[in-house]
């Protein structure tokens, strides 16, 4: 036991000494995390960019036109910064990437709704900018409804229908919103707790699988192992420790900003999201490190992880559920740690549900960590015989 526990601080101290060895390590895990982390918060502080760049073709003008454009410039979603004259020339700004929609007001409007007749109102929205494209799109939905139930309500009163059937035939259900969670509708509260420990778990992903293979690499994967006294548990261990001690502390300071420094809400109990933290450390290592064990080449090893990373954004379901993707893809939110994190995220801090009814996610975070311990025959066969494959 004795030489055990000595073979095993030194491979630590071999751990922290690679660390210290090269400084892109300490950027990587420690400043790139902390720094997206200030900006990230910092550009969502709103809860949404809003004041979207809008433009507004009134081919009407008149002043039923000209108010609807000022109920339109009332909104907080859009900001109106050019009128152009025409359809043409409204659409050249959009394919500049200029504005991200416009808003056209047609020829007689005013004459057609005063008459009764059909009018339309037409609104182009550039959806290759996803968030300030919905923005505008909601911000023109909202005042082409609002002005199309003034018309019909104008048109009926001139009628001579009485003013209050009118209101309830307009709106016969009035609905009251009472948010969850998230009283504020803002944006951010919902996707910086799911983005920040998503770019964490990208780069654990590949910190992890560089740092060991890389020892394949150069071919001194012989003497890290015989260096452990052969035991590819104890070099791991060496390895991994002090990067699980500096990924967890990063995390935790993610989570300190984003609770306590910005004030989101955290409804649940802070140990609860403390440990769901620690757990995504150690599930990331295993999963980056089960990756490692079937393919021990640093090129493609580094290649899948940071597939999976970057899709970790899209079918982990943080902003589209999965129960309306196609099943081919959803499946593949179920083998991706931080899909656990967010739902242990949704449920306790959101919802302030107590550990029992989201015992399970804690759960499949633990058999994350327990995965790869069947594959480090393969690893510490292949570090004994290292071939690189360029």
């Amino acid at each position: 036991m004795s030489g055990s526990w000595s073979i095993m601080k030194r491979a630590v101290a071999e751990g922290v000494r690679q660390l210290a060895r090269r400084p892109i390590y300490i950027i990587v895990m420690v400043l790139v995390p902390i720094g997206m982390s200030f900006f990230f918060l910092d550009l969502m502080n709103k809860g949404l960019p809003l004041q979207s760049p809008t433009a507004v073709v009134d081919l009407d003008n008149t002043p039923l036109s000209r108010r609807v454009v000022r109920n339109l410039d009332t909104s907080e979603l859009v900001d109106i910064q050019y009128r152009p004259s025409s359809y043409g020339d409204a659409m050249k700004l959009l394919k500049e990437g200029t504005v991200y929609g416009f808003f056209m007001v047609p020829r007689n409007f005013q004459a057609d709704a005063e008459g009764g007749r059909p009018t339309t109102i037409t609104y182009y929205c550039n959806m290759a900018y996803f968030i300030p494209g919905t923005l505008s799109f909601k911000g023109f939905k909202t005042t082409a409804v609002s002005t199309s139930g003034a018309i019909a309500m104008t048109t009926l009163v001139s009628a001579g229908v009485d003013g209050e059937l009118v209101n309830n035939l307009l709106q016969p259900v009035v609905t009251q919103e009472h948010p969850i969670g998230n009283p504020w509708l803002n944006y951010s509260i919902y996707l910086s707790n799911s983005f920040l420990p998503c770019l964490l778990q990208l780069i654990i992903f590949q910190i992890t699988a560089f740092s060991i293979l890389q020892e394949i690499k150069l071919g001194t994967s012989i003497k890290w192992v015989n260096d452990a006294g052969q035991s590819i548990v104890i070099a791991l261990f060496g390895k991994l420790m002090p990067q699980f001690i500096i990924f967890t502390s990063v995390g935790l300071a993610m989570q300190s900003l984003i609770y306590f420094y910005w004030g989101f809400p955290l409804n649940g109990n802070v140990w609860s999201m403390i440990w769901a933290m620690v757990l995504l450390v150690i599930a990331s290592q295993a999963f980056a490190l089960m990756i490692t064990s079937l393919i021990p080449n640093l090129r493609f090893a580094l290649s899948i992880l940071s597939l999976v990373g970057i899709l970790s954004f899209s079918i982990a379901a943080f902003s589209f559920p999965v129960e309306s993707m196609y099943p081919a893809v959803g499946i593949f939110s179920y083998i991706v740690p931080i899909r656990y994190y967010f739902l242990i995220y949704i449920n306790v801090a959101l919802n302030g549900y107590e550990v029992y009814y989201c015992r399970w996610d804690y759960i499949v975070l633990i058999l994350f960590a327990l995965a790869p311990m069947g594959l480090l025959w393969k690893l510490k066969k292949n570090s004994l015989n290292p071939v690189y494959v360029p």
